[in-house]
């Protein structure tokens, strides 16, 4: 298939810039795969979806202020870090901003709050996705200074110009993030508060959570022409025994398998690919590129938000809205346009979709 086929028009406004009032007022849209249906609703009315004897699976990847500011010791351009990868204590694979110019052996300097250099960090090596590693020095271990030093990364379409607010630190993570990791949020999660989990498990829905540390690929453009040649990036996980007799139980009675976001779609399908459907405790990576057309092994309904145009998380819910190479596209193209025209919001800290 072809990249361009994913493309829709979104006016700039509908990217929301802010959550929510409160995190479950979000708007849903509710999308039947068997008719193509679209009704328009209030997040909570989820309630009414979901059936006893669902399992809820959540991404409970906690989101790590993992930006940091500084700038080169030698000439003092400015630089932006964004941690990506722990190798050891003070050993990272890092994205740099700009980093075009940076070299192996380049020192630079991590501003504290106040502007004063708070450690150092030194350029080692550059691999070919243009990640740098870097070695910290001034600290026993940078992650201990993160929440003082670091700033939650925001995806680039958020516009903060003096960088992310207090408010952010707080609506930028889901009320069951647990395992430091991502520099994304699992973003469909974001709409849950402790009051709806209630109601929800009052009605009968079992709830789980695995683990799947969202990188920055998340938010990268599909540049090749066709879906084929795009290199789809990897993301560590972690699934505990728990959740995985819990889910495994579920589909072999007939109940709903109903991912919280394509995070936890991903990793669902990623280990149940490798073990002829079933799901299996463990850790490891996944770099499963999921479009049109697919077969689901785990997944009944899907909670998610609205996407990027091109990109490979509209491709796995235009997969996921139909079976066949194009319908899925075709539903999931007209119920965007749909959103558009009620003026829904897009993105990260929009609203949201049911795709049952």
């Amino acid at each position: 298939m072809r990249t361009a086929d994913f493309h829709y028009d979104l006016p700039p406004e509908l990217i929301a810039q802010r959550p929510a009032a409160a995190r479950d007022q979000s708007r849903l849209l509710v999308l039947d795969r068997a008719n193509g249906t679209l009704e328009h609703r209030r997040f909570p009315d989820l309630v009414e979806y979901l059936r006893p004897g669902d399992v809820l699976v959540l991404n409970d990847s906690r989101v790590v202020p993992a930006r940091l500011r500084g700038w080169k010791a030698e000439g003092g351009a400015r630089l932006e870090l964004l941690l990506l990868e722990e190798n050891g204590p003070n050993d990272w694979w890092v994205l740099l901003k700009p980093g075009k110019r940076v070299r192996p052996g380049t020192v630079i300097a991590i501003a504290a709050p106040d502007g004063a250099v708070a450690l150092q960090a030194t350029v080692e090596a550059k691999n070919p996705s243009g990640h740098y590693r870097v070695r910290f020095a001034g600290l026993a271990d940078v992650r201990s200074a993160l929440d003082h030093l670091g700033e939650v990364p925001l995806p680039p379409y958020i516009l903060r110009p003096r960088g992310a607010t207090s408010e952010d630190a707080e609506r930028y993570q889901t009320v069951y993030a647990r395992v430091p990791g991502s520099v994304a949020a699992p973003t469909a999660g974001l709409h849950f508060t402790p009051a709806l989990f209630e109601r929800l498990v009052a009605g009968g829905v079992a709830v789980c959570s695995l683990t799947l540390h969202v990188g920055p690929g998340t938010f990268a453009p599909v540049k090749t022409e066709t879906l084929e040649a795009h290199p789809m990036h990897e993301e560590r996980f972690f699934v505990s025994a728990e959740a995985a007799e819990a889910i495994n139980r579920a589909r072999q009675a007939g109940r709903r398998v109903i991912p919280v976001g394509t995070t936890s779609l991903r990793l669902l399908e990623t280990v149940a690919a490798r073990h002829g459907g079933s799901l299996v405790p463990g850790d490891g990576r996944s770099g499963l590129f999921v479009y049109p057309p697919y077969r689901f092994l785990l997944a009944d309904a899907l909670i998610t938000n609205f996407h990027l145009p091109e990109s490979t998380l509209l491709m796995l819910v235009s997969a996921f809205a139909a079976p066949g190479a194009t319908r899925g596209r075709e539903v999931m193209l007209e119920a965007y346009a749909a959103a558009v025209r009620q003026r829904y919001r897009f993105f990260s800290y929009g609203d949201a979709m049911l795709i049952r």
